[in-house]
């Protein structure tokens, strides 16, 4: 998954305005209390981070990866 498409999955699955707020302010226990901006920004795989964003919201895997349904595979080494 590439950044744009983590971005193009919050907008879907969350909206775009409440889905940014989000991103910025969203506190995730898993990765060290990190942002899923502060994330990014830190080098963590967009894949990782999307996951873990659902896991936290409690977002069903039948919407997480929004029209198509096609989850990417996970990085290795990583969850």
């Amino acid at each position: 998954m590439k950044e744009r498409e983590f971005w193009q999955l919050v907008d879907e699955v969350f909206g775009h305005s409440y889905g940014r707020s989000l991103s910025r302010d969203q506190s995730l226990t898993a990765l060290d209390a990190m942002t899923p901006v502060e994330a990014l920004e830190a080098g963590v795989q967009p894949r990782v981070v999307w996951n873990v964003l659902c896991d936290q919201m409690d977002v069903p895997d039948s919407r997480r990866w929004g029209k198509d349904h096609n989850a990417p595979p996970m990085p290795a080494g990583r969850f």
